[in-house]
């Protein structure tokens, strides 16, 4: 899993083999938060703080839960990453389910009504063709808890014993758009973790066909606004023209 996600983001992009990576010359720190089964709160929370003490300066999460017993721990640890201006990106996760309705741990919001992280994406995966089934039947999705889907299906990257394969989650999507984030930050590195947010956000490419989820059993056809709250799906070449706006 580790492996396949670290190719997606990183895989050298000039050597003729196997695929490509989002980024070209990033740097990958393997941090091991979920042993086998469900993670503990205080897993995901030392995680967090391990990746930002080493520098990181994106953190991909690619866990979830529908229950929260110590939050408060996470909350904490994602206080402490926007603190120290590090760009969490999340699996939204596969269940098919509107997270506007149900939950999902981690999230960005936290527990004790002091608002919520800024620097944090949720993402949803998309499929490869453009029209209803846009949306992966696996892939959680949710007008203001999603932010933005990407590439999530068959996604063709590295496993271990210089082999590949594909795989299908929301866990092949929240790399595309780690990777995209630290692509971001190695062209411009003065811009901070919000701006990065705001840039994959405005810079995405908007359905204009309507895409077909589950909901509580019935099948629904919505706008791509109603599945996430930038209403697209990211881009990196429109990404790095806006970034460079920024600078």
């Amino acid at each position: 899993h580790g492996t396949h996600v670290a190719g997606i983001i990183g895989a050298v992009r000039d050597n003729h083999i196997g695929i490509m990576g989002i980024a070209d010359h990033v740097r990958i720190m393997s941090v091991r938060t979920v042993p086998d089964g469900d993670e503990r709160d205080k897993d995901v929370a030392n995680a967090i703080r391990y990746a930002v003490d080493h520098g990181a300066r994106v953190v991909d999460m690619r866990f979830g839960k529908g229950y929260s017993p110590e939050k408060k721990v996470v909350d904490e640890a994602v206080k402490y990453a926007m603190s120290k201006d590090v760009l969490l990106v999340h699996a939204a996760g596969n269940e098919g389910k509107n997270l506007d309705h149900s939950d999902n741990f981690p999230n960005r919001v936290y527990a004790d009504s002091s608002g919520m992280a800024g620097a944090w994406i949720e993402v949803g995966a998309s499929g490869w063709k453009d029209d209803s089934t846009l949306v992966a039947s696996f892939s959680n999705y949710g007008k203001t808890t999603v932010d933005v889907f990407a590439p999530g299906m068959n996604i063709h990257s590295t496993i271990p014993g210089s082999k590949y394969t594909d795989e299908s989650g929301t866990s092949m999507a929240s790399p595309v758009v780690a990777g995209l984030a630290a692509l971001i930050r190695e062209y411009y590195p003065k811009l901070s973790a919000l701006q990065v947010k705001e840039i994959i956000m405005k810079s995405v490419q908007k359905p204009a066909h309507k895409v077909m989820v589950k909901d509580h059993g019935k099948t629904l056809y919505l706008p791509f606004s109603e599945v996430c709250a930038s209403g697209g799906i990211v881009n990196a070449y429109n990404a790095l023209k806006l970034a460079k706006k920024y600078k």
